[in-house]
């Protein structure tokens, strides 16, 4: 296991740790979804800014979690990698389900 991995795993024993760790999870779940999108495309950040009429160094910040993204913008990177953005709540109580299933597609990739 990674360094980065066995702090995280020590510091989530931490309950105040936890809880905001967890409220970040949101913000964590778009930044991967983007990288992956980005990468299935087959792009670039550069060929993304091209495409979008984004700048590199904002994708940048999207993909490093230090920008919180608009609609509008999400939707112009969408279109930009031929795609479709969706957004979808899940219940509490299928989340569990949904992580398996997400871990299981990562490592099939």
């Amino acid at each position: 296991m990674s360094e980065l991995k066995n702090l995280t795993k020590e510091l989530l024993k931490d309950k105040e740790f936890k809880k905001e760790f967890e409220a970040l999870q949101p913000e964590r779940d778009l930044t991967m979804s983007l990288i992956r999108a980005r990468q299935e495309a087959g792009l670039t950040q550069a060929e993304l800014s091209k495409k979008s009429g984004i700048s590199q160094a904002d994708i940048s910040r999207l993909e490093n979690g230090n920008k919180n993204p608009s609609m509008a913008l999400l939707n112009r990177i969408a279109e930009a990698m031929d795609s479709h953005l969706i957004i979808d709540f899940v219940p509490n109580k299928d989340l569990a389900k949904l992580k398996v299933q997400e871990k299981k597609n990562i490592k099939t990739d």
